[in-house]
């Protein structure tokens, strides 16, 4: 027999610049083989021809990191990251790093953007790429990329054996003998789609492996990075970027920064998406930003206008399903049924007709295919990135248009989503009412109820200006979500789902809803400070209830006048207005209307100045909310009550009616009264020759407690009044 031929040190394959520490192996590529096997068997010999077909060639180059796009940007916090995994000080050990997100969020172009760093830093001799294509019909089998590997090692392509294992346990021992030389390599492996792709490629010891994938391939037991779209300046960075790239007198992003912004909102931050977005502006250089931002904005073309003739955002999502189940396919499609920002566990139960059990798992799927995103703190919550949730309303109108049977399935999901939020907000808003008794066991209390309206806020407002089935649905929704609007203060969507129901009554045709429609348009436009409007809509919901013979509803209709008419100066009109509605209230025995009113007669004595009668219609107001167990109402009677005190020159009593008045505020959580009982608090303070620490502090906790609801005008007056006590 012949000597054999030495094929395990790198000397026959390459050479390397120890100065530099960046080497190079030279191979050639590897298309195709087939060689013969002999085996014996009994007393003959049996020859085999064995065809191999390998995937397209991988370089070979040790070094052979292309060079990163020059509009990379906004990935140092996370170039960081990886590199920690990857450092040689944590210990002898194999590091193994996984960089996991969403299609387009750009995996491969920061792995590349942390190999180049690490050769910087002389972690590594060489950086080798293997693009397993695990997305692709046909991905990279591991013995394929083996092969590779071991001819990027300098092994010639007649040593490398057939079968998987051997080729493992070659490519190890290699590793192991350059790792005994010094030597130290990283294996840059993109596109993997599963741990078994993976796990052959992973060195015993010293080297490092940094995965990208679409999943979290948790078999791997890697340090997992999930990669998420870029923060809002990045992503505008990026556009100016890749425009200047182009033409590097190209201004737009400069010229229409809210343009610019806008246009990186619709993109979801989404470097692919980013990038087709500036290579079409680029394309038309005399195209401003605002017109790209208006062909982005319908959602139906949004994904459409996303493809810059090479890259097809659509396609890449489409592509996302087609590694699906078939169920986890049609939960994907369901979902794009939800106009929310994100969805509940409860909900998505409601929406699929499934058990809570049974539909996490599929969730949790979804997440580790990156086409949902769990919520970090709220575990039941889940959401979509903004194109993905296009996609999915795409997918189900294609369900939905595919045929009778198909459109019936998903307007039942849909029907039933809605009915999980119509009750749930109803049950919701019976706990926001000191008066309803009957409180649902949806909820335990009411700081339950407001919680869960916290949560929801958003989709119960997508929901409402989504096209519902019926009217009714509508209204219902609308007069169940309306009180913890006002409670937020959350003014113009109070308005604008004013309106809504307003349309849905009036299609009703139920003039007994239509007068209640009518009186919570008017609050909403009385809270926006739209007193004459305000009015003219009481009048008309007065009007609708006089027709029906509604009395509670009139005495409602004529307290809310008398209220909108103080705001006019109408002081005549609006004492005439509570007293009316007083004797409604007595007529019907409602005690909370009748606190209302009293309290609303009192604010009309007090502008006028004639402070005894307005004390005593503010006590008698106290005392019935007392009786009721009406805490919120009876802590705005205190608050009313502590103006009037000041205003008599009584401090001590108006600084203790407003104190009780902020306490019982701040734990109902009515930040808006708390902001203006704090206001109250400190004016009292002031004008009783208080320590000015003890005024600061009110002015503060006012400040605090505006802000909480988004008031920053009144926020920064209470601030700069605390900061004028300080000088």
């Amino acid at each position: 027999m012949g000597a054999k031929k030495k094929s395990g040190k790198r000397k026959s394959g390459g050479t390397k610049d120890k100065r530099s520490g960046q080497g190079q192996r030279v191979g050639s590529s590897f298309a195709g083989a087939s060689f013969e096997r002999s085996q014996v068997l009994g007393s003959g010999v049996q020859t085999t021809k064995i065809n191999v077909q390998a995937y397209a060639a991988v370089p070979t180059a040790w070094n052979a990191l292309p060079g990163l796009p020059q509009e990379f940007t906004g990935r140092e916090d996370e170039i960081a990251k990886v590199l920690s995994l990857l450092d040689p000080g944590n210990g002898a050990g194999a590091a193994v790093g996984s960089v996991a997100g969403l299609p387009g969020v750009g995996k491969t172009t920061l792995a590349h953007a942390v190999g180049r760093a690490a050769l910087d830093k002389g972690w590594f001799t060489g950086v080798q790429l293997v693009n397993l294509r695990g997305y692709d019909p046909n991905p990279v089998p591991p013995q394929d990329a083996l092969e590779a590997l071991l001819r990027a090692l300098g092994i010639a392509a007649d040593h490398i054996p057939p079968t998987l294992d051997e080729r493992a346990g070659l490519y190890r021992s290699q590793l192991d003998a350059l790792a005994r030389d010094g030597e130290r390599f990283l294996i840059l492996a993109d596109n993997a789609s599963t741990s078994e792709q993976i796990r052959p490629l992973l060195p015993a010891r010293h080297h490092a492996v940094l995965v990208t994938s679409r999943h979290m391939l948790p078999g791997l037991g890697a340090r997992l990075v999930n990669l998420h779209s870029l923060q809002p300046d990045a992503a505008v960075d990026l556009l100016r970027q890749r425009l200047e790239v182009a033409d590097p007198d190209d201004r737009r992003v400069e010229e229409e920064p809210a343009a610019a912004e806008e246009l990186a909102a619709l993109c979801g931050y989404l470097p692919l998406a980013l990038q087709i977005a500036a290579a079409l502006v680029a394309d038309d250089p005399y195209q401003p930003l605002s017109e790209r931002v208006r062909m982005l904005t319908d959602a139906g073309s949004r994904l459409g206008s996303l493809d810059d003739g090479e890259r097809n955002l659509r396609a890449v999502f489409d592509e996302c399903l087609t590694r699906l189940t078939h169920q986890q396919a049609d939960l994907y499609r369901l979902l794009g049924l939800h106009a929310g920002p994100d969805i509940s566990t409860l909900a998505v139960t409601a929406l699929t007709n499934q058990p809570a059990d049974r539909i996490t798992v599929l969730l949790r799927q979804l997440v580790q295919a990156r086409l949902l995103t769990q919520n970090s703190q709220a575990r039941d919550r889940w959401f979509m990135h903004d194109l993905l949730r296009v996609h999915a309303q795409e997918q189900a109108q294609i369900v939905m248009d595919a045929g009778r049977t198909a459109r019936r399935r998903f307007e039942q999901a849909r029907a039933r989503l809605t009915d999980h939020y119509i009750r749930h907000a109803e049950a919701a808003d019976a706990h926001l009412d000191y008066v309803k008794s009957n409180k649902s066991a949806l909820f335990s209390s009411r700081a339950h109820a407001l919680a869960w309206f916290d949560a929801e806020r958003e989709n119960l407002l997508a929901a409402a200006h989504a096209d519902l089935s019926t009217p009714e649905e509508a209204a219902r929704l609308g007069f169940a979500v309306a009180d913890y609007l006002q409670w937020r203060w959350r003014l113009q969507d109070l308005l604008a789902l004013s309106i809504k129901t307003l349309n849905a009554c009036q299609a009703l045709g139920n003039k007994g809803h239509l007068g209640a429609a009518w009186n919570n348009f008017g609050g909403a436009l009385e809270a926006c400070k739209r007193y004459g409007e305000a009015v003219a809509a009481y009048q008309t919901s007065l009007d609708l209830c006089q027709l029906t013979g509604d009395i509670r509803g009139q005495a409602a209709s004529w307290n809310n006048l008398g209220k909108a008419f103080r705001h006019l100066e109408r002081y005549g009109e609006s004492m005439e207005a509570s007293q009316t509605a007083l004797r409604l209230y007595r007529q019907v025995n409602y005690a909370h209307g009748q606190s209302s009113a009293w309290n609303n007669l009192g604010n009309t004595f007090g502008d006028l100045k004639l402070y005894d009668e307005a004390l005593r219609a503010h006590q008698t107001s106290l005392r019935r909310e007392q009786q009721t167990g009406n805490t919120h109402s009876e802590a705005v009677s205190w608050n009313n009550i502590g103006t009037i005190f000041r205003a008599l020159g009584r401090h001590t009593e108006a600084i203790a009616a407003a104190a009780k008045s902020v306490a019982i505020l701040t734990q109902e959580g009515d930040w808006v009264r708390v902001g203006e009982a704090s206001h109250e608090l400190a004016i009292t303070l002031s004008a009783s020759g208080a320590e000015g620490s003890r005024i600061q502090e009110a002015w503060e906790q006012s400040a605090v407690a505006y802000s909480r609801v988004g008031e920053h005008e009144a926020a920064a007056i209470s601030r700069a009044n605390a900061e004028n006590c300080i000088t």
